[in-house]
């Protein structure tokens, strides 16, 4: 049974979409709870997945108190993101005009911070949008950020 399923499920792997993985910069607090963890505002580092020699970096607001030590809290939609040239660009030879690079959980259940690659052909630039996105209600937060296409050194 093992080894038919083993190849069904390696052959799903290229399906999946491709996204980035976060890794923690640092966080400041911004106020102080005195039951479980501080709220703060974390910097998070990902590399664009698709895109060598593009990095982008993203602050979030992050809920503590008991629920955020649970991880039953809903983080504000509160973020901002910053991309950038950090060697040489190498585009993929069917770069998609919008895909999502990106993607966390904000919350226990129905809301997520999600950053998506745009293709500007005519400016030669990379966009990358940052959103909340909430299942029931949408959420309007935002967050842009470009990235020329251009030589390195």
């Amino acid at each position: 049974m093992k080894t038919v399923l083993r190849p069904a499920l390696l052959a799903l792997i290229p399906l999946l979409p491709l996204s980035a993985h976060a890794e923690d910069v640092g966080c400041v607090t911004t106020a102080w709870k005195l039951l479980g963890a501080n709220h703060k505002v974390c910097v998070s580092a990902f590399d664009d997945p698709k895109v060598p020699g593009v990095a982008c970096h993203i602050s979030q607001a992050r809920t503590g108190g008991i629920k955020g030590t649970l991880g039953i809290a809903e983080d504000p939609s509160q973020f901002s993101i910053a991309c950038r040239q950090i060697g040489p660009i190498t585009l993929p030879a069917k770069l998609p005009r919008e895909e999502t690079v990106f993607s966390e959980d904000t919350s226990f259940l129905f809301k997520e911070t999600r950053v998506s690659r745009i293709w500007d052909a005519k400016r030669n630039t990379l966009v990358y949008l940052a959103i909340s996105r909430k299942v029931i209600e949408g959420a309007p937060a935002n967050s842009v950020s470009s990235v020329p296409v251009m030589p390195w050194r």
